[in-house]
Order: C-alpha cells, then structure tokens, then sequence
C-alpha cells in the first residue's frame, strides 16, 4: 500500500507577520509546525501500513525552515518526507497549492491513497484536498470522522457534514480529508508522541527538497505561485477592535471586580 500524506506547516498565528502589499502570510517570519488536523492523517497512515504494509510518503509545500515539521513526521512514522520548496511557488492561493501539490504526486508515480487533515488551522478553506482529488481525477471524501474500513482496493468512511452524516466507499486510488478526533476501525486516534530515539532518528533521516525545476516535466510553471492564483487579494489589513474598555485587575480584587460588574449588570 503506497500511502500519501499532504501536510501543511502552520506558523504561529501569534508571532506570524504579513505580507500587507501582496496580502499574503509571511511564513518565514515564525517558525512551523505540523497542522493539527494532519496529525490525524499521519496516524490513520501509521495504522493503514501497519494493517495492510507499504510505504508512507509525506508531501509539503512550503518555505525552508518547514523542514523540522518533516522531521516530525518522520519521527511519527513516515518513511520518506518531500518538501516543495521554491520562491516561484510562493503566494499560491488554493487552487495553485493544490495544484502543485497535485503534480509532485504524478511525479511520483503509484499511489493507492492520499490522507490530509480536512483544513488548516491557518487558511481554514478545506479547499486544497478536494482538488487534489479532482486534479488527479480521482475519488475523494471530505470530513471524515470515521474509517470502517480499509482494504487493497477500497476505503469505506464516514463523513460528517453538520447536517447529516454519510457513509461513502471509494475505489482506490483515492483521497481521504479527515476530521478530528477520528475513528479508525472501531477505536478513536490520537496522534502518537514520538519516542526519543524516533527523534534522534529523524534528526539523521534525509528530507528531500523539489523546486519547480523538479517538477518541470509534471506541471505548468505558469500554474505554480502567483501566476497560478485566480484568487486576488484586493486588500489586507490589521482589524483593531474598537468600543470597548479593557481593565486589566490583579489579585483578589478582580473577584470583588467580577461580582460588581455582575450585579451592575443584572446578573446577580
């Protein structure tokens, strides 16, 4: 079973700075680390090879420094990490991540399926797995909460859409956008906690870094960054809330503070 994982380094949103002129994130102000609904995915990866055997290859796109979330991966159970990494696939709205994305994985060759977290905690789109899916031309299911089950040839989940859930089978190759928390065949994931010696070994393990030139034979370069993005940012700017006062109180007369702010209030 040749398994893929799409992973997203997300900086700290904290720390983070932008872009204000392009209206983009400027991920190299921060440092990365896994997006949180990709943990899932690696899990649900881990447990597909251990049922079935295989290979599990982690793909992301991203700035240099993102290539400690790789190490993480791999100290998490993946065997081969791919970091797309080059100014020309800087500024790529979805559909030009999802499409580079979408031509390392034809650069790669066989694949039976691909697992991602359903969005990121960053961009919040849930956009960049459906159309690696509909890139591929294979295949896929969105919001999933459950794996029940998982053979050569197919993957049966369940996904969750607020409103109703549905139970969907897809024939592999396909692709699978998972929520969290997860269940796989029967018992809930949580993503796994590296041991020591996982980390002292993916310390030493090779990450791989393609450019554009690596994907020349695979992918339009006037589809990759920028030049590749339909979406435009008109404007980009720091929201300051306004029309309330903020009264910072230490020690124990901020409960005397509380209960009169409660009684003024009608509340008590």
């Amino acid at each position: 079973m040749n398994i893929v994982v799409l992973i997203k380094p997300t900086p700290d949103i904290t720390k983070v700075r932008f872009n204000i002129e392009r209206g983009t994130v400027d991920r190299a102000s921060t440092s990365l680390e896994i997006n949180p609904f990709d943990l899932y995915a690696i899990e649900v990866a881990r447990r597909i090879k251990r049922l079935l055997g295989g290979t599990i290859t982690s793909i992301s796109m991203a700035p240099p420094q993102a290539e400690i979330a790789l190490r993480d991966a791999i100290a998490r159970g993946v065997d081969r990490a791919i970091l797309l990494s080059d100014k020309r696939f800087a500024g790529a709205d979805t559909l030009a991540t999802s499409y580079t994305l979408a031509s390392a994985i034809k650069k790669l060759g066989t694949f039976d399926v691909i697992l991602c977290g359903e969005k990121s905690v960053d961009g919040d789109t849930a956009h960049v797995g459906p159309e690696v899916a509909e890139l591929l031309g294979i295949p896929h299911a969105s919001f999933a909460t459950r794996v029940d089950k998982v053979e050569t040839d197919k993957i049966v989940v369940e996904s969750d859409y607020g409103d109703a859930y549905y139970e969907v089978e897809l024939r592999l190759p396909a692709l699978v956008a998972l929520s969290r928390p997860v269940v796989f065949l029967g018992e809930v994931v949580e993503p796994s906690i590296p041991k020591v010696s996982d980390v002292l070994r993916a310390r030493r393990a090779k990450v791989e870094v393609w450019n554009a030139d690596d994907l020349k034979d695979v992918a339009d370069p006037s589809k990759l960054g920028i030049s590749g993005s339909p979406t435009r940012v008109v404007r980009s700017y720091h929201a300051l809330e306004k029309g309330r006062e903020v009264k910072v109180v230490k020690g124990d007369e901020g409960i005397n503070v509380v209960l009169r702010a409660l009684k003024e209030l009608g509340v008590l």
